[in-house]
């Protein structure tokens, strides 16, 4: 039971109590498509509805029913050989498109965070000339609409042979990860003391060590933070590939071309790894926010 200091009237205590359930409810709204996507990764069921097996708790008999559930499409998702109709079906689409995800997102999320980690240091220096208008440029794959983007990166890669390449899609994806490296990494350094720099070179440092020992374990957090935004953009990336990537598949690509072409819950299996694969790197981003704030000695709220 919450407890309210002694002079809150009953308008603020109805005020409370009305703010906290107006955001539980837009909370259910943003997740309820996800409780539902849930279950229905589990269905043996070849449609994407629920199907009288898949009732668990039968009140007639007091039992519990796991008939219709089952890793069917999961097996499916990791190209592990199933029966259908009498027959052996195989196939490795699914985890071409992660392993293509996971190589594209991991070297696209390197390059980002390095490039993204020295724009930064340049654009906080106060004598940097042009610093907001290279900030705006820095930023405008977030703001310029993606499709623009896409289309624009197409024309200029097919002249340098980089469409339905890997290394065209690393390229790609380094572009769309690098301004969220800037803003974090940027906001990081707006609460660094430079004077700790200072007293650094006065001691004998080098600008790159004294960058190592002092300045980078200090804004690590928003380097680290950066890079997993650049990670989860890249790695969730459907629009460019579709431009880019030509027959390189990855798995939004794949997910994409299951929805246009065959409708199955495999789709739902791999919308669920992602949901939960979101989940651990929010709460990442959350335990290195706390820590962040911990270090600069504010305290979390």
């Amino acid at each position: 039971m919450m407890k309210f200091p002694s002079y809150t009237t009953p308008r603020e205590k109805l005020w409370f109590y009305t703010y906290r359930t107006f955001c539980g409810l837009v909370l259910f709204f943003l997740v309820a498509p996800l409780i539902v996507v849930i279950p229905l990764s589990f269905t043996n069921s070849v449609f994407l509805q629920f199907v009288p097996e898949m009732k668990i708790f039968s009140f007639e008999t007091w039992s519990f029913n796991f008939d219709g559930y089952g890793i069917r499409w999961y097996k499916e998702l990791l190209g592990i050989c199933s029966e259908n109709s009498g027959t052996t079906v195989c196939t490795d689409r699914w985890m071409v498109g992660i392993k293509n995800s996971a190589l594209i997102a991991v070297f696209a999320t390197f390059f980002a965070s390095v490039l993204g980690t020295l724009a930064a240091l340049g654009l906080s220096n106060r004598h940097m000339p042009f610093n907001r208008l290279i900030m705006a440029l820095m930023i405008s794959p977030m703001i310029v609409p993606l499709i623009i983007t896409a289309a624009g990166m197409f024309f200029f890669f097919a002249k340098l042979n980089l469409v339905a390449t890997i290394p065209g899609l690393i390229v790609a994806h380094t572009i769309l990860g690098i301004p969220f490296v800037v803003i974090t990494v940027t906001a990081s350094l707006a609460g660094f003391d430079n004077n700790l720099l200072r007293a650094a070179a006065t001691l004998g440092g080098s600008p790159l060590r004294n960058f190592f020992k002092i300045q980078a374990p200090l804004i690590a957090p928003g380097v680290i933070s950066g890079s997993l935004f650049a990670f989860i953009t890249s790695f969730d990336e459907v629009v460019i590939v579709l431009f880019v990537g030509g027959t390189k598949y990855t798995l939004p690509r794949q997910m994409w071309s299951g929805i246009r072409n065959e409708i199955s819950p495999t789709i739902l299996a791999a919308a669920t790894i992602l949901v939960i694969f979101s989940i651990l790197l929010l709460t990442t981003l959350e335990m290195l926010r706390r820590r962040s704030e911990k270090i600069r000695g504010v305290t979390p709220h």
